[in-house]
């Protein structure tokens, strides 16, 4: 079965679900852990997300992280290498269902740690830009429910603008929320 995309109203337990993940992510990392980051549509208050805790890590070394693939896959993660972005590590937990996913970087790419904290941070300040980011993920869910690549594929023009613009709010420095 395809994995079904649905998109819920925010839940304020999802703060809480991340911090509990968070934690066995810690202690599974140890001191190859530099910092974890709640990011995607769970991590914004108020925001309608499919209900998957996103987390980004930065790790030391991402060959160390390689080599806990079978103590990720005790927490019941599925490691799945850089899925599509090279120096990613990308693991997913619930299967089709998924219930989180993790995003690792090396702590020196700050171009992809920065730019997932960033459209956060963003869609946190923008209350018109979360309100047209939840209407848009309602409405290709209502129209893709079993179709995850059209789902995605439906946000990707979104998405691009909203980092930009995040981006650039962040190099005038404005428009962000707390880090």
């Amino acid at each position: 079965m395809s994995q079904h995309v649905i998109v819920v109203d925010y839940d304020p337990s999802w703060p809480k679900k991340y911090e509990e993940e968070a934690a066995a992510l810690r202690a599974l990392l140890g001191g190859n852990c530099v910092a974890l980051w709640h990011i995607g549509s769970t991590s914004i208050p108020g925001l309608a997300a499919k209900p998957i805790i996103d987390i980004l890590g930065a790790v030391k070394c991402l060959k160390e992280a390689d080599e806990q693939r079978a103590a990720f896959e005790k927490l019941g993660y599925e490691y799945l290498g850089e899925f599509g972005i090279a120096g990613r590590r990308y693991l997913r937990k619930g299967g089709d269902e998924r219930t989180h996913q993790v995003h690792l970087f090396q702590e020196d790419d700050g171009e992809n740690l920065f730019r997932h904290l960033a459209f956060r941070d963003y869609l946190r300040a923008h209350e018109d830009v979360k309100a047209q980011y939840a209407a848009l993920k309602k409405e290709l869910a209502r129209k893709y429910p079993y179709d995850i690549e059209r789902y995605c594929d439906g946000k990707d023009a979104f998405v691009k603008e909203t980092e930009r613009a995040a981006l650039q709010a962040y190099q005038a420095r404005e428009g962000f929320g707390e880090r």
